[in-house]
């Protein structure tokens, strides 16, 4: 009886194990991402567990091809090799037991992108698509009422003003000359709220503050900043910097471009960054003759449009493969920032963690500052070097988007992948 119950407990133990490790299994193909990227030349490792197995018959011909590698083969994990024959898409079906479909993956051979990092400091001016309401308030009529005409049509802090009348509002003195034109009769309003727009109306009020004509609303039509390239296209001109978008310093809401630029600039001054307060990065830019590129987007994940390469002085004018998100690795890196002049130059970092994610994220990865000249003159990273590239094993890996408030020689980075995608989007 007692060997009896002693054999039951081991079968007991060896199915939950077995359970567990099933479990712990099918967690890690359903997390898998489905959509797996091949270079077109290389090939790329799935390893697959016990009960699951791969099935190869669905792959494309002329496009992927999978073979089972049973060098790579340890015990109950099979070794597949995704070999990626030419640009295309193709489908590989994941089998329980090797008869239930449990999963699609989705292969995407595709051509390695390559970059010219930038490295360049840039300064950044942006005019807002109409104007961006900033706060809304009361106005004191000629007789002494108190009242809020944009209160009352419905106007909210963030929102963009697009026209006024039929008339496309091009800034904050425009809407002044409009309402002043129209004076107290019932204006329509076409707002643009969350990407989406919708029509108002309003009654300009006269102010006994000037006498002139106003709905009570404060806005701002453009800004301008200091910032970094973190590369740019030699086939296409297309550009990226930043490796974060342009917010509204009161509203926090995204810019939306109506036309923005960007331009050489010099570094005047570095405020270091210390403990609890992030340092900056100061220059000076004219848009006379410095003007580098057209901004056409600006988006949580940076702003992109195109360069004039003949304006440029990249600390490379050759392009570098692009690495993507799963040959990021933790370890030695560097970037390409400016921090004297108009210089570019290579400092050493160290990638402490990277993130696995399925979709874009402004924090993708951390990295340390490890290089000593940096560190005496910075401080580490600093407002204004967001957008620095990140390159690691020969590739443009990243760029560089926020600091640790707490511990300026630490921050995040951005997969470069997450930035090229904005490029593409409606």
């Amino acid at each position: 009886m007692g060997k009896l119950k002693f054999s039951r407990k081991i079968i007991v133990s060896i199915l939950i194990l077995v359970v567990l490790g099933l479990s712990i299994q099918t967690n890690k193909i359903l997390f898998y991402p489905s959509s797996i990227n091949i270079v077109k030349g290389e090939n790329k490792n799935l390893d697959i567990s016990f009960p699951f197995f791969l099935d190869i018959s669905q792959e494309k011909e002329n496009v992927v091809e999978a073979s089972y590698s049973e060098a790579e083969s340890i015990r109950f994990k099979k070794s597949y090799q995704l070999n990626g024959i030419d640009a295309g898409e193709a489908e590989l079906q994941l089998k329980l037991l090797g008869f239930i479909p449990v999963k699609n993956y989705n292969v995407n051979v595709i051509n390695r992108p390559e970059l010219v990092p930038g490295g360049n400091a840039i300064g950044v001016r942006l005019n807002t698509k109409g104007v961006l309401v900033v706060a809304v308030t009361d106005v004191i009529d000629i007789k002494g009422h108190r009242s809020s005409p944009a209160k009352e049509a419905g106007l909210k802090v963030g929102d963009s003003i697009i026209e006024i009348n039929g008339t496309k509002v091009q800034d904050a003195e425009h809407v002044v000359s409009i309402l002043n034109n129209i004076k107290d009769s019932n204006v329509k309003i076409v707002v643009q709220r969350n990407k989406v727009e919708f029509v108002t109306e309003a009654k300009p009020i006269q102010s006994i503050q000037d006498n002139c004509y106003r709905l009570g609303i404060w806005v701002r039509d453009k800004t301008s900043g200091i910032g970094t390239l973190t590369y740019y296209n030699k086939d296409t001109n297309e550009f990226g910097a930043l490796g974060h978008g342009i917010v509204d310093m009161d509203t926090g809401g995204l810019l939306s471009v109506e036309k923005g630029k960007i331009m050489n600039a010099k570094i005047s001054k570095i405020e270091q960054g210390k403990k609890g307060t992030p340092g900056e990065i100061r220059g000076v830019f004219y848009e006379t003759n410095n003007l580098l590129g057209d901004i056409s987007i600006n988006s949580a994940y940076g702003i992109y449009g195109t360069i004039n390469q003949n304006n440029i002085k990249p600390i490379q004018n050759k392009p570098i493969p692009i690495g993507f998100k799963e040959e990021v690795k933790e370890g030695k890196a560097h970037i390409l920032t400016t921090i004297e002049d108009n210089k570019v130059e290579k400092f050493e970092i160290e990638i402490i963690k990277v993130q696995p994610q399925l979709k874009a994220d402004q924090k993708s990865m951390i990295i340390k500052i490890t290089d000593q000249k940096l560190l005496e003159k910075t401080g580490g990273i600093v407002q204004g070097m967001s957008g620095s590239p990140i390159i690691q094993n020969d590739k443009l890996v990243g760029a560089i988007t926020h600091v640790f408030v707490n511990d300026p020689t630490k921050g995040y980075g951005i997969y470069i992948e997450w930035m090229l995608e904005q490029i593409n989007k409606p």
